[in-house]
């Protein structure tokens, strides 16, 4: 009887086993597929079998972030500066007639304290961050990982790439190896580091979003580069100026902005391209200032009157560059480019963007030759240009007295002095970061006849006039279309 029960007992578990994986094959092989709507519904271990299903053809993610975490955190330092106080001229409006000298309500800043971060490129003390990191300050301390703080100095910076080179007395320091930003790929994995909200090192990890990305934030200079790598790695205040490396820990660009309607992190970062990085890093080092090479076209970028439809219509090529016209003293108007032809390449690669075309110009120096592929009434064309300086040479361009102001200027042609009823002048263009934005209320579109009452008629007799002046400039000129001369008043404190 023992024997029968013990059988007994044995078919019937056989006989249940077998009637549930009947019902299993007949009902579950009906349910969704892992990546259908309703797929939420599934039993807890259906759905993590289905997270083991692999692709063969898809790349998988780096197991952790170790080396390159390990590699950059060294490398990132803390940036404090200190702020003087200063007087400023308010903005006041050059139509008030209380106000028509252009002087303006004066006031005071008091001083401020801020941070930003940097990052070692030599073992002897170089150091870069962003030029809005630094601007302004009297005084710059630099704090290693270690701990360990340096008062660092200012070896040169670049307004137009927000961009400085710091130096400190240190031997033997960690320090980033450069990559290359031209191979930096949508969807390839980085991490940024740096000093955010005043933490301590801190290191995040996302991916590459877009790159030659276009946000117009940097008005510092009179000729911007407005071309980013942009991530979702989480960057808040403080990063300015931090590295941000990929995972074999090279350098590939300098956090410098965020997309945020509050200030902090909201998705997404950006930062300058490490090959730009090279050049201003190399110009300054090498010639004491940027190296900046035109091409000398337009571009309809800040043209409000051009929507895309319109452009679009221009270009029916889908693809390239539109150039809505030509400096006649430029390196594209010698080469033979016209406004309408639509520039594809330079030197092989492609481009799509305005951004893309200008991020690869500041890559050369003024004498240097590219080849430039473009489309002209639907037939492919290719020239060599040699690219020119902002003087419209192919020398190398010095310091200029000017570069303080931070402005653009441009000398007035006779036909439009004569238009002007005056015998010569300097107009005023784009104002970025400089002596004139922070001590005036000038406007673009001025034009400046007399420095300290010596006529101005060239932008050579500005420099020359600027230079000699010392530490105070008195700035004598009209806005076109205004009655009355105005006065400026600018003191260089250095």
């Amino acid at each position: 009887m023992k024997i029968r029960h013990i059988l007994l007992t044995i078919f019937i578990s056989i006989a249940a086993s077998l009637g549930t994986l009947w019902v299993y094959s007949r009902y579950v092989s009906q349910l969704p597929g892992p990546f259908q709507n309703g797929s939420q519904n599934l039993p807890i271990n259906y759905v993590r079998l289905a997270s083991n299903i692999t692709d063969a053809h898809a790349s998988s993610a780096p197991t952790d972030f170790e080396q390159a975490a390990s590699i950059v955190i060294p490398t990132a330092v803390h940036i404090k500066t200190t702020i003087p106080p200063k007087e400023v001229t308010g903005p006041g409006d050059i139509f008030d007639p209380f106000n028509f000298f252009g002087g303006g309500q004066r006031y005071y800043i008091p001083g401020q304290m801020a941070s930003g971060s940097g990052v070692i490129i030599s073992d002897n003390g170089y150091i870069v961050t962003c030029n809005h990191v630094i601007a302004g300050a009297s005084k710059i301390v630099v704090t290693l990982f270690n701990g360990k703080s340096y008062q660092a100095k200012v070896v040169g910076h670049d307004p137009n790439t927000d961009l400085a080179v710091l130096k400190i007395d240190a031997r033997n320091l960690p320090y980033l190896v450069y990559g290359n930003s031209d191979n930096v790929k949508v969807g390839q994995w980085v991490l940024a580091a740096g000093y955010p909200l005043d933490l301590e090192t801190t290191v995040t990890a996302g991916i590459v979003s877009a790159t030659s990305r276009e946000i117009d934030v940097n008005h510092q200079g009179s000729y911007p580069v407005d071309a980013y790598i942009q991530t979702d790695a989480a960057v808040n205040p403080g990063n300015s100026g931090g590295p941000l490396v990929n995972t074999d820990g090279q350098l590939i660009g300098i956090l410098a902005a965020i997309a945020s309607p509050t200030g902090s992190y909201a998705g997404y970062a950006y930062a300058i391209p490490v090959n730009i990085v090279k050049k201003v890093v190399n110009d300054i080092l090498t010639y004491g200032t940027v190296q900046r090479a035109f091409l000398g076209v337009q571009l309809y970028r800040n043209d409000v009157s051009f929507t895309q439809a319109s452009l679009s219509n221009r270009n029916p090529y889908g693809k390239g560059v539109v150039i809505a016209g030509v400096d006649p003293d430029g390196g594209a108007a010698a080469a033979g480019i016209k406004a309408g032809d639509v520039i594809t390449a330079i030197n092989g690669e492609p481009v799509n963007s305005e951004s893309e075309l200008i991020e690869k110009i500041a890559g050369f120096r003024p004498g240097d030759k590219i080849n430039v592929s473009f489309i002209r009434d639907g037939k492919e064309r290719n020239v060599v240009v040699t690219l020119r300086n902002r003087e419209g040479g192919t020398g190398l361009v010095r310091n200029s007295a000017l570069d303080k102001l931070g402005a653009e200027f441009i000398t007035l042609s006779k036909n439009q002095a004569n238009q002007l009823g005056i015998s010569g002048g300097v107009m005023v263009g784009n104002i970025g970061e400089g002596l004139i934005k922070a001590q005036t209320n000038m406007r673009e579109g001025f034009v400046i006849t007399r420095i300290n009452g010596y006529p101005v008629k060239s932008v050579n007799d500005l420099e020359k006039l600027v230079q000699n002046g010392g530490h105070h400039i008195q700035v004598e000129g009209i806005y076109p279309g205004v009655d009355g001369i105005f006065y400026y008043d600018i003191e260089d404190e250095e």
